[in-house]
């Protein structure tokens, strides 16, 4: 079992995120309040209560105090079971991963840090209106590491406006220079409902050229896989299989709770997603109530889903999976699709298992949506 904490407070907002969060953190003490009260009333949602995994995402979950993160854990304590190889990871800014903020986290059980780093070149960082430096970033792992924090994760953003792919090279050189096994690349996207969403749109910047994140996404796979970094996930690359085994369990359909505002939680044959509102959801759970919106999957929901998330991965979608997900439906409306996808080379089935070819990474999204389905 998985359990995903959702802590919707960042101190600035980024010109590029759409999640759910909030600048203010004056009633962040209240909302963690409510989100223990959630994991007490959320404690049967799945079978058996053994946690395999825990992930602090949000937001920004290193903004917690010592004795809210305290709060969290030993809620999840009393209700759940912890595997005693569980996974723990917290999100993290740079410019909060302090030596003593480190030391705090490793005494909490905090095993893993996703730290998020986007750029070591500090004019992108300004762009992107991120809170911490280049020099922060490159001590925040130092420090992570020097206290026995060894399972790192950092997220870097490629596509940036630059000309050419020369501070592209450099932020990889970096990441490698720090000995971090496990990278999670992002193309920069232009979100409508953003700062550079609303920049596109007076013309304070331009799209992002498809040609020149196509080039710069080829230059990422290309230099991490000569380094031995496994691209286990279209996003996702890690060396000595420093595999994050919560987002896996993600990608291959394991049940998981999710809990906080905004959240999302899957059974297996339904999803919640809980109101993106903090007031809102404060309110609900003083009342013992759960505020979710609830969506039964069909057939096809399922299908698409599993298409959409599997292909990404080493993994891909085992076509048994998908016959029996599709009441045997599948291959009968896709079988001449696959054989088109595997033709231009984007597509391949290897011992029962469709998968991405190098090519194919490239239009991971456009291959799984032409293989959707109809109920």
């Amino acid at each position: 079992m998985h359990l995903y904490v959702h802590i919707p407070f960042c101190r600035q907002a980024c010109h590029y995120c759409d999640f759910h969060f909030s600048t203010s953190l004056r009633d962040k003490g209240t909302l963690v309040q409510a989100i223990a009260s959630e994991i007490r009333l959320q404690k049967d949602y799945l079978p058996g209560r053994v946690l395999q995994t825990v992930y602090f995402g949000g937001g920004t979950p290193s903004l917690l105090t010592e004795s809210e993160l305290a709060l969290l854990l030993e809620t999840i304590g009393t209700h759940f079971q912890l595997r005693p190889d569980a996974e723990i990871t917290l999100e993290a800014n740079p410019d909060d991963l302090s030596e003593g903020t480190l030391r705090t986290l490793a005494s909490q059980g905090i095993n893993r840090l996703s730290i998020g780093i986007q750029s070591f070149h500090d004019p992108h960082l300004r762009f992107m209106n991120r809170a911490h430096s280049a020099e922060e970033a490159e001590r925040s792992v130092k420090s992570a590491q020097d206290i026995g924090i060894t399972n790192l994760t950092a997220d870097l953003i490629y596509a940036i406006p630059s000309a050419d792919d020369s501070l592209l090279q450099r932020d990889i050189e970096k990441m490698l220079s720090l000995e971090i096994d496990h990278i999670s690349a992002y193309c920069l996207t232009i979100e409508p409902k953003t700062v550079f969403g609303n920049w596109v749109k007076s013309n304070k910047i331009q799209p992002i050229d498809d040609e020149y994140a196509a080039g710069q996404f080829e230059l990422l796979m290309g230099t991490l896989q000569q380094h031995g970094f496994d691209q286990y996930e279209i996003s996702n690359f890690a060396r000595n299989q420093k595999y994050s085994l919560h987002n896996s369990a993600y990608w291959q359909r394991r049940p998981y709770l999710g809990v906080g505002p905004s959240a999302h939680s899957y059974n297996g044959a339904s999803r919640q997603y809980n109101i993106a509102n903090n007031a809102a959801y404060v309110r609900e759970i003083a009342k013992s109530k759960l505020p979710f919106t609830l969506e039964t999957l069909t057939p096809a929901d399922q299908v698409n889903e599993y298409l959409l998330t599997g292909l990404r991965t080493r993994w891909g979608c085992r076509l048994e999976l998908l016959q029996v997900l599709s009441n045997g439906q599948f291959l009968a409306q896709m079988g001449e699709e696959i054989f088109r996808l595997s033709e231009v080379g984007w597509l391949c089935s290897k011992d029962g298992v469709l998968l991405l070819t190098e090519k194919g990474k490239l239009f991971a999204d456009r291959v799984a949506g032409s293989l959707f389905i109809e109920d």
